[in-house]
């Protein structure tokens, strides 16, 4: 099952979002979840992150939660709102 996690990130969390991205990068690098894509939200003009989108594969939702709060960016208290939806894939 394919699930979309779409994070927005706290207002004015930008300074601890680039620190903290070291460890959020190694977080996903050690492969806690089937990762098809990812990336950051930014700004519309694309110059500031604001939050974190990803394309995750797994059983549950209990596995995207996990990896969820898992992910460093979770711990430092980033994202201010954190949504999980079920997507179906249709094409691509």
């Amino acid at each position: 099952m394919h699930w979309i996690v779409f994070c927005t990130d706290t207002p004015g969390s930008l300074a601890l979002r680039e620190a903290s991205t070291p460890k959020h990068r190694a977080y996903l690098e050690s492969r806690p979840i089937t990762l098809l894509t990812s990336g950051p939200l930014v700004d519309d003009a694309g110059e500031n992150k604001i939050g974190s989108f990803f394309l995750v594969e797994a059983q549950t939702r209990g596995e995207v939660e996990a990896f969820n709060r898992n992910d460093p960016l979770f711990a430092a208290g980033i994202w201010d709102e954190v949504r999980i939806h079920r997507f179906h894939r249709k094409m691509g």
